[in-house]
């Protein structure tokens, strides 16, 4: 889990079983394009949501992808500080995501200052669409 100089777990506040971020690809202040897998073996605590279909919880997936979104500001050194997810704008969902496959986050950067992040994100497996969202984050100290 490490990108550059800083590994995930020096950008974010959170750690396992609670971190949702693989590897941050690539960033830039208008895109951030980050992976996630959630391996079957370490996830155990997930799967009592969905346990005969083997999917990974919705809410985790915006978690998830919401962390890669503050994690690559965070690691750009556009903020810095402690924001948390306060609100979901939007989330449509569009497939289930199995354990053991690789998501990938493409997110856009809607609006960025000092007090709060709002950013849009597309998830995919398989180069396939499984989730849209937007949220914000804001500052907590």
């Amino acid at each position: 889990m490490k990108r550059g100089d800083q590994t995930i777990e020096e950008l974010l506040p959170h750690r396992a079983p609670f971190l949702f971020v693989d590897d941050i690809v690539s960033a830039n202040k208008e895109e951030i394009v980050a992976v996630k897998t959630f391996d079957s073996e370490t996830n155990l605590w997930l799967k009592g949501s969905f346990p005969e279909h083997n999917f990974v919880p919705g809410t985790i997936l915006i978690e998830s992808m919401a962390q890669c979104g503050g994690a690559a500001i965070k690691q750009m050194g556009i903020l810095d500080g402690l924001f948390a997810l306060t609100s979901i704008e939007h989330a449509e969902f569009f497939k289930g995501v199995e354990y053991d496959q690789p998501v990938k986050y493409v997110i856009k950067n809607i609006r960025i200052s000092d007090k709060l992040i709002k950013q849009s994100g597309i998830a995919y497996v398989n180069e396939l669409l499984a989730l849209e969202a937007t949220w914000l984050c804001v500052r907590m100290g």
